[in-house]
């Protein structure tokens, strides 16, 4: 819980609040900083809220007196409202802050409970596209949300190496391209030979015998098609590397399908076994899950073949042996996956592993049209968005800042890059649909990253430019009397509570649209009230502490979406 938020709760405690308490801020500064609504508290003391209200504006007056952080309290129809102190509540934040720094509004919340996360579970002899963006985006925040709120959280990513997408791209490669050398860009050469392939078999069906022929050569680890495999195979997992590094993803362990679909395999025979599943129509197993609503769960094909349930149950045994202790196993996938982990979730319940099973479906990803063009012409690749932002913003920047060296342009322009990328995608609740424009979000104006950097490379100019050493100075804070002032002060005592939300509804979102408010509460303080040319030096060195307090909650907030700052723009 916030700071401030805390002590009015305490004194709201004092006079026998029993009940839950949430405080809001009131819809108009002159109502007051904070508020408290007495619907609940009034059915408990068998009142009308307005009569409760002003009964506990009567019972805390006489608190105020001695209370150095509320200088009045007032009754608002069923609202008691709070006026807090201005020095008191900058006192508090900018103290606080400077102490606890980048883990100011963490928390032991989950008590070091272990939480396993899973993205972004590509596919080899594919290319990474935008919905595997927003996919790590959504992660690499998670991972980093979690960790904040005191979970235990490990990373991990699960590749689908030996689907039939594999088959069909060796296919046409040993049809089509046989003996030919690889260019510099293999792993998008293999995802165009795999588009090639599936083009020429619309036209061919006659052929897809072939392709099956090699699949099951494939997973029977065949010596004629073997060395291939994990030549190409090897291609994909060095251009995943590369993007993964780019884009700050780190995983504690990556699993592979090939070494899980047996295990699948054997998890069937035994719900076999146990009545759990049955053979259906043709030989194919089944799971029947009608009375949970969930349709007939298809486990193995007639042909004994498996499918992704089949080696999602393997995984799920090697999974459960790394971490014998998970609280929750988190699932990243695109929305239109939701029904499938429904059942997936309800075979392994039925299987009997009982820790909490949570999938995160993310919707559809587009651009403008024209914006972009994919080089497959039917998908937007992650190389793609990453060049059209980059290219937007390392323009910008050279113009900017032409007396820069081309390797300083370069980096920040990259460091800029990134943060509109992933501040674009996570500004949007996961289940929505998102159409990214790499223009609008390169933008240095509005609801963007780069505006939130800007505000954090606007505060180091100040600080840079006073030549004051405000760490070790003492301050008076009794000097922060303007309303942006103490109104900035209170926005940063929310980052705690805004962390929790963020935690509880898995919603980056939540602290992506907090760190603009920060920045932007900022910026109108700036606005209004001048740092460096402050009236007095007393009143600068408290401006600039509260300056530097703001830095330091934004960067925070940078810090859980992933995105890094820079020092200037």
């Amino acid at each position: 819980m916030s700071i401030i938020k805390k002590q009015v709760e305490e004194i709201l405690q004092n006079i026998d609040v029993t009940s839950e308490i949430f405080l809001s801020v009131p819809p108009k500064s002159e109502m007051g900083d904070l508020a408290f609504a007495c619907f609940d508290i009034a059915k408990e003391w068998k009142m009308s809220p307005v009569e409760v209200a002003k009964k506990i504006e009567m019972e805390i007056l006489r608190f105020v007196q001695d209370d150095i952080l509320v200088n009045k309290v007032k009754a608002f129809g069923p609202y008691v409202n709070f006026f807090l102190n201005s020095a008191v509540v900058t006192e508090t934040i900018v103290k606080a802050v400077a102490k606890e720094k980048i883990k100011f509004g963490a928390n032991n919340f989950g008590a070091q409970k272990s939480v396993v996360i899973e993205y972004p579970s590509n596919n080899t002899h594919k290319e990474l596209h935008v919905g595997h963006l927003r996919n790590i985006c959504i992660g690499n925040s998670l991972t980093r949300i979690f960790s904040a709120n005191g979970f235990k959280i490990t990373p991990i990513n699960y590749i689908n190496d030996f689907g039939a997408h594999v088959g069909k791209c060796l296919w046409g490669l040993q049809k089509f391209h046989a003996g030919e050398k690889p260019p510099a860009d293999k792993q998008g050469w293999l995802a165009k030979i795999y588009t090639e392939a599936s083009i020429y078999l619309q036209d061919h069906p006659e052929l897809k015998s072939e392709v099956y022929d090699t699949q099951a050569k494939l997973e029977a680890k065949d010596k004629s098609i073997w060395k291939l495999f994990t030549t190409t195979r090897q291609w994909s997992l060095d251009s995943f590397d590369k993007s993964f590094k780019e884009m700050g993803v780190k995983h504690n362990i990556t699993f592979y399908e090939q070494d899980v679909k047996d295990l699948g395999q054997k998890v069937v025979d035994e719900l076999l076994k146990k009545g759990i599943a049955t053979v259906g129509e043709g030989g194919a197993i089944i799971v029947d899950l009608e009375k949970y609503n969930l349709d007939i769960g298809l486990l193995r094909k007639s042909n004994g073949g498996g499918l992704y349930l089949t080696s999602d149950l393997g995984l799920a045994i090697v999974k459960n042996k790394k971490f014998s202790r998970v609280a929750e196993s988190i699932h990243l996938t695109g929305s239109e996956q939701n029904f499938y982990f429904q059942q997936l979730f309800k075979v392994l319940a039925l299987a009997g592993y009982d820790y909490k099973m949570t999938h995160i479906g993310y919707g559809l990803v587009s651009t403008p049209a024209g914006k972009m063009a994919s080089r497959l012409g039917n998908v937007v690749l992650y190389d793609d968005v990453r060049d059209a932002v980059y290219e937007k913003v390392l323009g910008e920047t050279t113009v900017r800042h032409s007396d820069w060296s081309k390797k300083k342009i370069s980096d920040t322009a990259r460091i800029i890059a990134f943060a509109a990328i992933k501040f674009e995608f996570l500004k949007h609740e996961a289940v929505k649909n998102v159409v990214f424009d790499p223009i609008a979000a390169a933008s240095i104006d509005g609801f963007t990253g780069p505006y939130v950097l800007y505000t954090v490379a606007r505060i180091n100019s100040i600080v840079r430019k006073s030549k004051i050493k405000y760490q070790k100075a003492k301050i008076r804070f009794d000097l922060l009397s303007q309303p942006e002032e103490k109104a900035l002060a209170l926005l940063m005592d929310e980052f705690g509570d805004m962390l929790k939300k963020a935690f509880k509804n898995y919603n980056p979102s939540v602290i992506v649209k907090y760190s603009f408010d920060l920045a932007k509460a900022y910026n109108d303080f700036y606005t209004k009230h001048s740092v460096l040319g402050a009236d007095s030096s007393e009143l600068k060195l408290a401006r600039l502490a509260l300056s530097a307090s703001a830095r330091q909650v934004i960067i925070n907030s940078l810090y859980l979406l992933g995105i890094e700052t820079v020092d200037e723009m």
